[in-house]
């Protein structure tokens, strides 16, 4: 960690300030917290020379994607302070160049916001001016943020450019949406992914910029704060500054945790955990009292269930890997609190948890009445509390016994729901459901031993068009236990054999395989049939009396 970059001196008279974000943007390589890849490999490219035609800058907001262009647009341009230098990893900062580019206001470091300005004609306009050498500079810069906003068009006009660009030009692009961005572009370009900066990071830089504005602020406040800002160094600047701008217009000169909550609209994290604590142990009455209180303190409902869904994500992680209780950026209230709650929950219950929080979230942030809405969540999820786990269940029926139900709603009472989740222990076992009585095992499953069987289990099993093709269209070419082989005929569906031997393998539990070959076979089951048709005498004496007669369809005593 390194310390924040010199603050500028602000311009004299009303309206100078500058916001942290920007009076403490980096100004060295060094000053990149958080990204220590690409600052290595970002000074090892300037110091040896092996510079790219494009570079590829994507991340979250906030980590720092339009700082690193503007500082190798300086490395690239600095002279030194004696205006004799080349490209360095460490510009000076104090030559005309350096000024210029810090500023915004160098002519020949030109940057672009793609989002505006996403047409071909942007593009084509920036581009006239590549094949003009750089006025004041030694590199010209192009930086195009948000590059993935820009039109197909646009991109294509930019390809024979960006792959061949003239020696004195370079671009740097920035992107929160890599993916967005063609593979053309990328594969011409160099990519860096810009990390979200970590917490332990942050709440230092935070602190030491904190000293250097003179502003006293609590540690948990600098921890909500790093917290809040999700990785983003920008994010984390601008909260901190509304922090010290409210301390200082409240007169009092420090800025407090409980400040910091009540201007994000945060729960008070001991109050999370007793919530949680009675959520899980049933206490419906305690858990909506402690929500109410919680809302009525400014709290928004959404922000106290992702502060259980981050809770429970917690303690379940600390089921599956305890060391994490060891983290030193943990209160010692956390730290304590969480190792005895996570040691009454059973994984199934935080699993459970996990998922009734997750679809409340989305029932709560679009419901016209989020407060209603969250305290049904609640409700949800404290009754769920008496419900046995599924594997207790399946344990307990295979066991032969009784299996755990939940109790029945209980009368309103200041203790809340049922049987406890944590805390006070409490029989979970109640008003036992009597086994059903053992019903007779089914009967063995069929193997059929010839076609014909084949076909009477089809229509046993109520498949007529299959056992239709199986009869008529089907020369028979093999048949063992669990394999049939046949060469169709003209009619036949294609996936004939794929549905035969699905059909008898899920019928039969046993493995059976059906496949087309080339073979003559024997005729059709219908053919045959015909054939000892013809032999019976009497059907004989039908056709030798009528001339040209045919049989058409044979129908068994049986099937009238």
């Amino acid at each position: 960690m390194t310390p924040p970059a010199t603050p500028e001196t602000p311009a004299e008279g009303a309206g100078a300030y500058r916001v942290l974000a920007r009076k403490y943007r980096p100004k060295t390589f060094d000053d990149l917290i958080g990204q220590e890849a690409l600052v290595r490999t970002l000074t090892n490219a300037i110091a040896s020379g092996r510079l790219a035609q494009g570079y590829m800058l994507t991340g979250v907001r906030g980590v720092g994607k339009t700082t690193t262009a503007r500082l190798i647009a300086r490395a690239l341009n600095c002279v030194g302070p004696d205006g004799k230098g080349g490209p360095t990893p460490n510009p000076c900062g104090v030559c005309a160049n350096c000024v210029a580019i810090t500023d915004d206001r160098h002519v020949d470091v030109l940057e672009m916001d793609a989002a505006s300005r996403t047409g071909i004609d942007d593009i084509r306009e920036l581009l006239e001016g590549v094949r003009y050498r750089p006025v004041q500079a030694r590199t010209k810069i192009y930086i195009i943020d948000e590059v993935h906003m820009l039109s197909d068009k646009a991109f294509n006009a930019l390809l024979k450019t960006l792959e061949e660009p003239p020696d004195h030009v370079k671009f740097i692009f920035a992107t929160t949406e890599i993916r967005k961005v063609p593979v053309t572009v990328l594969s011409r370009c160099q990519r860096f992914d810009l990390r979200r900066i970590d917490m332990t990071h942050l709440t230092t830089l935070f602190r030491k910029i904190s000293e250097r504005e003179g502003a006293q602020v609590e540690d948990g406040a600098l921890a909500l704060v790093a917290r809040a800002a999700d990785g983003s160094a920008r994010d984390g600047l601008s909260i901190l500054d509304q922090a010290i701008s409210q301390a200082a217009g409240s007169g009092s000169p420090k800025v407090t945790e409980q400040s910091v909550r009540d201007m994000l609209g945060l729960a008070d994290r001991a109050l999370v955990f007793d919530l949680f604590e009675a959520v899980m142990g049933g206490n419906v009455k305690v858990a909506l009292d402690l929500l109410a209180d919680q809302y009525a303190a400014g709290a928004s409902p959404v922000v106290v269930l992702q502060d259980l869904l981050e809770l429970t994500h917690w303690l379940t992680r600390l089921k599956v890997a305890p060391e994490g209780a060891d983290d030193p950026a943990l209160a010692e209230t956390e730290r304590t609190r969480g190792v005895a709650m996570g040691g009454k929950l059973a994984l199934p219950a935080l699993t459970r948890a996990w998922q009734m929080l997750l679809k409340g979230l989305g029932e709560v942030r679009t419901a016209p009445m989020p407060l209603q809405a969250a305290e049904m969540v609640l409700v949800r999820l404290a009754y769920a509390a008496d419900l046995p786990t599924p594997a207790d269940a399946l344990k307990s029926l295979g066991s032969g016994g009784a299996v755990p139900a939940a109790r029945p709603a209980p009368a309103p009472a200041p203790s809340g729901g049922g049987a406890r989740a944590v805390g006070e222990s409490a029989p979970v076992m109640s008003a036992p459901v009597r086994m059903p009585e053992p019903v007779a095992p089914p009967e063995e499953a069929p193997q059929p031993q010839s076609l014909i069987e084949v076909v009477a289990l089809f229509e046993q099993h109520r498949e007529p068009k299959i056992a239709t093709h199986l009869k008529s269209h089907v020369r028979l070419a093999r048949f063992e236990q669990g394999r049939i082989e046949f060469n169709p005929t003209k009619g036949a569906p294609n996936d004939l054999a794929g549905q035969v031997g699905k059909l008898l393998t899920q019928w039969t539990g046993s493995r059976w395989v059906a496949s087309v070959v080339n073979a003559a076979g024997a005729a059709t089951l219908h053919e045959q049939e015909l054939e000892i048709a013809k032999a019976d005498p009497l059907v004989k004496s039908i056709l030798d009396n009528f001339p040209g007669a045919t049989i058409e369809g044979i129908r068994r005593a049986e099937d009238k």
